[in-house]
């Protein structure tokens, strides 16, 4: 296997982990707002409760699958913890806990692209010479600058890839939990009867097959958006 596979995998992983914490930190921290303590440990920036809550998604699958791979990607999964009687009792909080983790990665996903847009401005990074891919929206020559461009390029790509996919309205991701927001009493009870019954495994089958499609516009986009006016 190619060396620079190992090299460059912890700034892959602590991307991933960072991306992960945050989401399932985000759901946390808002769950506690609307009531809801059942994961009052996972509400904090600390990777370590998420690791040790989900250590094969936060750890094994995700370093299996980009070495696998031979880099360039990398899957896996954390959670939070929640009361499903304090979600039925409370759908819009619940909603708006489910919410919060999407939201979390497009802020993430922002800030990465803020880093690389100064960092090109100031000299740091400087554009791809090459094919685009999730870790190369920025580069540099060598040392921290690579690194960091790396690590930027890769936080941005993960965070992207993660809002969007979240937002899919088909169970278990959290856009099927956000669609409540907007309807009424009798139109909500009647979305979460459309997938009752094992609707979790059919719905991320479709959503795959969705994200597929979605995915490249989003992104072809969201690089125009990170490379406007530079």
């Amino acid at each position: 296997m190619d060396i620079d596979v190992f090299a460059k995998l912890p700034l892959w992983l602590a991307a991933f982990l960072l991306s992960l914490t945050c989401h399932e930190a985000a759901h946390a921290f808002v769950g506690r707002l609307g009531g809801d303590t059942t994961a009052a440990a996972q509400v904090t920036l600390d990777p370590l409760p998420h690791i040790r809550r989900e250590p094969f998604g936060t750890l094994v699958v995700p370093i299996l699958s980009f070495l696998l791979q031979g880099g360039g990607w990398m899957i896996g999964w954390a959670s939070a913890p929640y009361d499903p009687t304090w979600a039925s009792h409370h759908p819009r909080r619940a909603a708006g806990m489910a919410a919060a983790g999407p939201a979390a990665n497009f802020t993430l996903a922002l800030l990465a692209g803020l880093a690389i847009r100064v960092g090109i401005a100031r000299g740091y990074f400087s554009l791809p010479t090459t094919g685009l891919t999730l870790e190369t929206l920025a580069s540099a020559p060598s040392g921290i600058s690579a690194g960091l461009a790396l690590f930027f390029s890769v936080l941005f790509s993960i965070n992207l890839i993660l809002g969007c996919f979240n937002l899919i309205p088909l169970p278990p991701l959290d856009g099927y939990a956000i669609v409540p927001l907007f309807l009424s009493e009798r139109l909500r009870d009647q979305w979460f009867q459309l997938f009752s019954g094992g609707g979790a495994l059919m719905g991320l089958i479709i959503a795959w097959v969705v994200f597929d499609r979605l995915m490249p516009p989003v992104f072809e986009t969201a690089i125009a958006w990170l490379y406007m006016g530079i």
